[in-house]
């Protein structure tokens, strides 16, 4: 199994620790994404798709215990790690008992949490895309497995090309892609084509998914640069 294969959401309410981690989990090859509270973590969780969070106990607003039983009521499969202060054992008791996977005390050696994921990952045997089977965009379903896209439940006729970029961008939630990244990744890096056939498909996948392609909610046009998927619709 491979960390290029899992994303990673880090909740943690302190910067400084939180990029300490992302920096860390990066350069060992998961991909990071991060969340400042327990209410941004629960919206990221349908579209990052994490196969790890790493959740921090004292957050403002909804605290860990509570958000690690939200995740557990939307996704069983999310490996939990919990993050708790030191001599702080009934945090570990309570975190355990509502569904967390692990614990981490703080401070905390980085390669120690690197290791702890690698261990939960290889017991439980998970990667990315045992969570990341299908889900929800406000209109929009999409169910990988099957390869299948629903607007208001009605099923959308997509090619093999057009359902390769819809999965290049949940795959890169709210991530702006380049033309160039787009071209090479869809189309291979030895097509010579003009790069413009890359707007022309944007504009057929608008037709077909967009309400109204002329004000897309979905892929947003970058302007110079090529297009994002709007992971909050």
């Amino acid at each position: 199994m491979s960390e290029d294969n899992v994303n990673v959401l880090v909740v943690e309410d302190e910067s400084s620790i939180r990029k300490f981690i992302e920096i860390n989990l990066t350069r060992n090859g998961f991909k990071v994404f991060e969340a400042g509270s327990g209410e941004d973590a629960l919206k990221m969780v349908n579209t990052c798709m994490p196969s790890v969070v790493i959740l921090d106990v004292m957050l403002p607003g909804i605290d860990g215990f509570e958000v690690c039983q939200r995740i557990r009521g939307m996704a069983k499969d999310i490996i939990v790690i919990m993050l708790t202060a030191r001599g702080q054992d009934m945090d570990k008791i309570m975190g355990l008992d509502l569904g967390a996977d692990d614990y981490m005390i703080k401070p905390f050696n980085p390669l120690e949490l690197v290791a702890r994921i690698r261990a939960v990952l290889r017991r439980t045997g998970k990667t990315k895309q045992d969570v990341a089977d299908s889900f929800t965009f406000n209109d929009i379903h999409i169910d990988l497995k099957s390869k299948k896209i629903f607007r208001n439940d009605i099923e959308i006729d997509l090619t093999p090309r057009e359902f390769s970029i819809i999965n290049m961008f949940i795959e890169n939630p709210g991530v702006a892609l380049s033309r160039d990244e787009l071209l090479n990744s869809i189309w291979g890096k030895n097509y010579f084509g003009d790069i413009k056939t890359v707007d022309v498909h944007m504009r057929r996948l608008r037709e077909k998914i967009e309400n109204d392609p002329s004000d897309p909610k979905h892929i947003e046009t970058v302007w110079g640069y090529g297009y994002r998927w709007n992971k909050n619709n």
